[in-house]
């Protein structure tokens, strides 16, 4: 028998395809390259606990638009558009200047640029005098600047394991600056104070080296962070290499950095939700196919992020542990290109209206079940969040101590998001129609938080990066089953017309209560604890979260009330306990007879 083909859903399983392929180079390393150019894990969790916000207005807005005016196709393609050229413009986003060390033909020098006083050197000059510093220098190290280290700096007083360091990204040492004839430059918006380092004299492990850099040899020239041994001048010039909120809202580069993920992230909001909404819409009554569209995203975004996380070690110099991530925002632009173009050809047209769009959505909030099922969402945001922002910084951290850390550090990063992918998401995005026919969208919501819980207790006790792989194949449970479970349920209750409002609504909920207050609250503990704890803080609390659920659920399916405070007839009771058996969404509005659910009449 041949297998039959739906040209109708070709060009939606194409848009999933490229859409997530376009996005996967990105967005996970967007957080990555925020510490790389220099912001706190602070500004990182306040910038993604803003961003969902952002999420939160938007995707009811627009949604909103689309199903009142009917345009759904054009909100759709903008979406796209605004998100690929706002994310090509993150590539110009320049890096907070740190510290610099110089050494060339044994003259030795720190370099330090920032927004510091007008009157810095002045107060330096007066405060010390004819005076030196001593400052703690931790120097970002590449194989050729270990030749000089263990060639000249160390020659008269050797390390025996000078050599074997070289797989090291860092060079830790102490020297000495002259706080007289400062050398002020400006640079750009900001000004740099070059401090000389008299006689070339330094410290490694307690013994005394010269900072000498032979003529033949090219200049010595590595970022660091830079700590002296004296409140004023700490107080005066802060270490300009980590950025905190404070600072990091007086830099007009941030607030680009910052206002190109707003307008991407407006992008994605309206492309997710809207995209859902279209993809249900043709589906019509085959809502249990969704699961089988959505895989396609997933295959893109597990493909194209394993792609973009070699191309980002590759392009990037050996040993640095800064990365080159040009590649990945020519990819998202090409790609979300191509999406364009396969978002032409959707055959979608609204046929169900509703008179008041607001008021319609507005039942939900009337229903009990309807308002768990919120709170589970914004649970679910919780732990996503952390995921999304602070896993691959979790793995930098555990990756520093090993040898080549730096090396392969993306391309562990595009493994750990190939196999979420294709051992966890597309298995269970395809397999979701059947597991909801199974146990039931509540005992789903239960499992899908329980997977939470022995997730993060699992990253917790990692202490090789390696030992991750397997870990994401809870993916799967945790956001393809997830993902699947909350469009299918937000579209089943969806009163006609206001699909795309509904959908807006949910991914808000999710985003924009869930995943803002979980990277608010993970960037507070990860700040404050470290990544370790507070994956392990996340873990039992979904494992407190998942108990609670599964009470809440087992009463409401016992003794929960009437819906709006309506009575039901014995035949009535009869289709709610066989819906609340199977665990069919029991909100206000009419349950069609989708996935296999008996048609209930709860309105």
């Amino acid at each position: 028998m041949k297998a039959s083909i739906d040209k109708d859903l070709l060009p939606m399983k194409a848009h999933y395809f490229l859409f997530n392929a376009g996005t996967a180079p990105v967005v996970p390393f967007m957080p990555p390259l925020a510490k790389q150019l220099g912001y706190s894990d602070v500004v990182v969790g306040t910038m993604y606990m803003i961003l969902p916000i952002v999420g939160l207005l938007a995707k009811p807005l627009f949604g909103y638009i689309a199903d009142r005016y009917h345009r759904h196709r054009f909100l759709f393609l903008a979406g796209q558009l605004i998100t690929a050229v706002a994310f090509f413009m993150v590539m110009f986003v320049p890096a907070v200047e740190k510290p610099q060390f110089h050494c060339h033909a044994g003259v030795s020098n720190i370099r330090y640029c920032s927004n510091y006083p007008k009157d810095a050197e002045t107060q330096l000059e007066a405060f010390y005098g004819n005076r030196t510093l001593t400052c703690n220098m931790a120097c970002q190290m590449e194989p050729d600047m270990w030749d000089i280290v263990c060639q000249h700096w160390l020659k008269a007083n050797p390390l025996s394991d000078c050599q074997a360091n070289r797989t090291k990204n860092t060079l830790n040492f102490s020297t000495y600056i002259d706080m007289k004839g400062l050398i002020e430059e400006a640079n750009g918006n900001m000004r740099c104070l070059n401090f000389l380092i008299p006689h070339d004299l330094g410290t490694i492990d307690s013994r005394n080296v010269t900072l000498y850099c032979p003529k033949d040899k090219p200049m010595f020239q590595s970022s660091c962070q830079m700590e002296c041994n004296d409140t004023f001048i700490n107080e005066l010039l802060p270490d300009s290499s980590v950025i905190n909120m404070g600072n990091a809202v007086a830099l007009p580069e941030f607030w680009f950095f910052f206002g190109m993920l707003i307008i991407s992230w407006i992008g994605m909001a309206v492309v997710v939700s809207i995209g859902d909404a279209i993809c249900f819409g043709i589906l019509g009554d085959r809502h249990h196919l969704y699961g089988r569209q959505r895989l396609c995203g997933s295959l893109g975004w597990g493909i194209f992020a394993l792609l973009a996380g070699l191309l980002v070690d590759t392009m990037s110099k050996e040993g640095s542990i800064d990365k080159n991530y040009t590649i990945v925002f020519w990819m998202t632009l090409i790609i979300l290109g191509f999406d364009m173009l396969a978002s032409t050809k959707l055959k979608h047209t609204q046929t169900h209206m509703s008179a008041n769009i607001l008021r319609d959505v507005g039942q939900m909030f009337l229903s009990i079940r309807c308002v768990v099922f919120f709170l589970w969402c914004v649970a679910i945001g919780l732990g996503t969040a952390l995921i999304w922002n602070f896993l691959f910084i979790y793995l930098e951290e555990l990756a520093q101590p090993f040898d080549h850390g730096a090396n392969f550090i993306k391309t562990l990063e595009g493994l750990v998001m190939s196999i979420q992918c294709f051992g966890g998401e597309l298995p269970f995005f395809f397999m979701s129609g059947w597991i909801l026919k199974r146990i039931g969208h509540v005992n789903a919501m239960s499992l899908v938080l329980f997977g939470f819980g022995v997730r993060f207790i699992l990253y917790s006790m990692l202490q090789n990066p390696w030992y991750i792989l397997p870990i994401e194949l809870l993916n799967g449970v945790t956001f393809g089953l997830f993902y699947a479970t909350m469009a299918s349920y937000a579209s089943i209750v969806a009163p006609p017309g206001t699909e795309a409002t509904m959908q807006s609504l949910v991914g808000a909920i999710f985003e924009g209560i869930g995943v803002s207050m979980g990277s608010q609250i993970g960037g507070q503990l990860f700040d404050g604890v470290g990544a370790r704890t507070t994956f392990e803080i996340f873990g039992i609390v979904a494992f407190i979260v998942f108990v609670i659920h599964v009470c809440v659920q087992f009463y409401l399916q016992r003794n929960g009330p009437a819906e709006n405070g309506k009575g039901r007839s014995t035949t009535a009771a009869s289709a709610t306990a066989t819906a609340s058996a199977s665990a069919t969404p029991d909100c206000p509005t009419s349950i069609k007879n989708l996935d296999g659910f008996s048609d209930v009449d709860l309105s």
